[in-house]
C-alpha cells in the first residue's frame, strides 16, 4: 500500500498483519479521491475505524488541513503513528484511541469537512455511527463517506435526515457518499 498523490506521493505505508483490517486497495483509493477532488484541500478530515491510516494520510498528502484518526486496536494505532512519522505528516494529525461510536457521541458538534468510515462489514457499525451523527449539529456542510460491503442496505438514511449523493460500486464493496439533508 502506498500514498497515491500529493506531498507524500509514492511513499509505502505499513499495514496491519492479519485479517482484522482490509486496507483499501490503491485502485479503489484512487477512485475514491478522484470523487473527493475539491473536498480535501484545506479540509478537516475525520478517519473513523482508521486501520493503518491510509485514507486519512492520503487526504493529508493531498492538502487536507488536518486529520483525526480514530482507532481502537493498539496495533493499528502503532501502525498509524509509524505511517504518519514516515510520511512526515504527524504535525497535521491527531490519533485518538477510541471506538468510533463513543468518539462521535462525545463530540458536542461536528466540525469536520469530510468524515470517512470503513467499519468491519456486517456489524451495522456504520448505521450506529450515522444514528449518533443524526442528532448532532453540523458546523459545516460535511460529506460523509462510508466504505461498505456491496450488499449493505442504506435505505434507513432518510429517516435519520441524511441523503445519498453518490455511490461508487466495486467488485465486492462500495463507497456511499452521504450528506445531511437541508431542513426546509
Amino acid at each position: 500500500m502506498r500514498v497515491i498523490a500529493g506531498c507524500a506521493r509514492s511513499l509505502q505505508l505499513k499495514t496491519i498483519e492479519g485479517l482484522d483490517t482490509r486496507p483499501t486497495t490503491d485502485r479503489i483509493k484512487e477512485t475514491l479521491f478522484n470523487v473527493l477532488t475539491g473536498y480535501t484541500s484545506d479540509a478537516r478530515f475525520l478517519d473513523l475505524f482508521a486501520g493503518s491510516g491510509g485514507i486519512g494520510i492520503e487526504a493529508l498528502s493531498r492538502g487536507a488541513e488536518s486529520c483525526t484518526f480514530v482507532e481502537l486496536a493498539p496495533k493499528a494505532i502503532g501502525c498509524i503513528t509509524d505511517n504518519l512519522i514516515h510520511t512526515k505528516l504527524m504535525d497535521h494529525a491527531n490519533v485518538i484511541k477510541s471506538d468510533a461510536i463513543s468518539y462521535v457521541a462525545g463530540l458536542s458538534q461536528i466540525d469536520f469537512d469530510v468524515i470517512f468510515m470503513d467499519p468491519p462489514y456486517g456489524k451495522q457499525l456504520e448505521r450506529s455511527v450515522l444514528t449518533v451523527l443524526a442528532d448532532k449539529t453540523f458546523v459545516t456542510d460535511c460529506l460523509i463517506v462510508v466504505e461498505a460491503d456491496i450488499h449493505e442496505d442504506f435505505s434507513y438514511l432518510e429517516s435519520l435526515g441524511f441523503q445519498i449523493t453518490k455511490e461508487k460500486l466495486y467488485k465486492s464493496n462500495k463507497h456511499v457518499f452521504i450528506e445531511k439533508r437541508n431542513e426546509e
